[in-house]
C-alpha cells in the first residue's frame, strides 16, 4: 500500500497545482532579487529616498478646521443646515452682492453693442454742449451772483408795483 500512495499522490491535481504554485514563488524569489532593496538605498546617494506622500486635503489647515467644527456640531447634536443667524445673514449678503455684481456685467455687456454705444456717446456730447454755460454762472463771483439776484428781486417788485 505504501507504494501505491507515493505515486499516487504526485499524480493527484491537488500536488500538481502545489508545485506549480512552488515554481511561481521561485520566479518571483528570482525577480525580488533584481530589485532594489532599502538598504542598497542607503550607501548610493544618487537614488531618490522615497517619502510618503501627504494628503493635501487634510493638511490644509481650512479643512482641518471645518472638520473640527463638524464633528462639534454632530457632537452637540446641530443639523449641517442650521447655521447661527449671523452666519446666515452674512451669506445672504454674500449672494446679493454677487447677484448685483452679475446683473452689472450683464448689463455692461449689454451696452457694449455699436449702437448703443453711440448712443450713449450722442448723450454724453449733449450734456457736454449743456453744461458749459451753467458752469460759467457757477465760477462767477460771488457779488455777480448777489447783484443779480437783486436785479430780479427789483425787476419783480417793480412789475408789481406797475400792476397795481
Amino acid at each position: 500500500m505504501g507504494e501505491t500512495v507515493g505515486p499516487a499522490l504526485t499524480n493527484s491535481p491537488v500536488t500538481s497545482t502545489a508545485s506549480m504554485y512552488s515554481e511561481i514563488q521561485r520566479e518571483r524569489a528570482d525577480i525580488g532579487g533584481l530589485m532594489a532593496r532599502p538598504e542598497y538605498r542607503e550607501w548610493n546617494p544618487e537614488l531618490i529616498k522615497p517619502k510618503k506622500l501627504l494628503n493635501p486635503v487634510k493638511a490644509s489647515r481650512s479643512h482641518q478646521e471645518l472638520h473640527r467644527e463638524l464633528l462639534m456640531n454632530h457632537r452637540r447634536g446641530l443639523g449641517v443646515d442650521s447655521k447661527p443667524e449671523l452666519q446666515r445673514v452674512l451669506e445672504h449678503r454674500r449672494r446679493n452682492q454677487l447677484i448685483k455684481k452679475k446683473k452689472e456685467e450683464l448689463e455692461a455687456k449689454r451696452l457694449q453693442c455699436p449702437f448703443e454705444q453711440e448712443l450713449l456717446k450722442r448723450q454724453q456730447r449733449l450734456n457736454q454742449l449743456e453744461k458749459p454755460p451753467e458752469k460759467e454762472e457757477d465760477h462767477a463771483p460771488e457779488f455777480i451772483k448777489v447783484r443779480e439776484n437783486l436785479r430780479r428781486i427789483t425787476t419783480t417788485l417793480t412789475s408789481e408795483e406797475r400792476a397795481l
